[in-house]
């Protein structure tokens, strides 16, 4: 069989590999491993909240003091700017229902020394209109009991404290509105 035919497909063959073993960058997350972080957390009881520092907007909460409420953990940054993309959605839906049961949880995981001042934390809360709870996680304590590894990432909890849905990233938007709102209805 002659080379030059055969050339296409065995670069095509060789991209495709290729692309199979390269790891996602720097905060990208495949559509498939996104989906497996979806799949994965369904059903396991959330862990609760561990070592946290300062509280925004709130007194110090636990998963048990949230048992019976549906909960949105939204683990972020404030100089990352795949959270601040995320936020506008975040604080969206807790508008739509906070007075249904839902609340959002944020723990602010710093990436950077900068980040751990709770002064800036406070201006970012401000600056961004977040007024449902948030807590500093400078030692990362919360972000490893959830065994997170991105910024942004979200987490939904059951009524009954059992970990349905996280994501990791931008987006998945409406499916979190969708996830809320049948959690909120299915007890009401």
């Amino acid at each position: 069989m002659p080379a030059r035919p055969f050339a296409p497909f065995a670069f095509a063959l060789s991209a495709a590999l290729l692309s199979l073993a390269v790891p996602a960058t720097a905060g990208e997350i495949t559509r498939d491993r996104a989906a497996a972080v979806d799949v994965a957390a369904a059903s396991r009881i959330a862990p609760d909240l561990v070592g946290l520092g300062r509280w925004f907007n709130s007194e110090p909460l636990s998963m048990r003091d949230l048992r019976g409420k549906v909960v949105l953990v939204n683990f972020w940054t404030y100089g990352c700017v795949n959270c601040v993309h995320t936020l506008p959605h975040v604080t969206d839906l807790y508008a739509k229902y906070k007075d249904r049961g839902f609340v959002v949880v944020g723990i602010h995981t710093p990436e950077f020394p900068f980040e751990r001042s709770a002064s800036n934390v406070q201006a970012a809360l401000k600056r961004h209109g977040i007024t449902y709870p948030v807590a500093q996680d400078n030692e990362s304590s919360t972000w490893n009991a959830y065994d997170n590894r991105y910024w942004p990432a979200q987490y939904i909890i059951d009524r009954d404290g059992k970990l349905i849905y996280q994501h990791a990233g931008e987006g998945q938007y409406d499916e979190m509105d969708r996830i809320v709102a049948n959690l909120l209805r299915a007890n009401s």
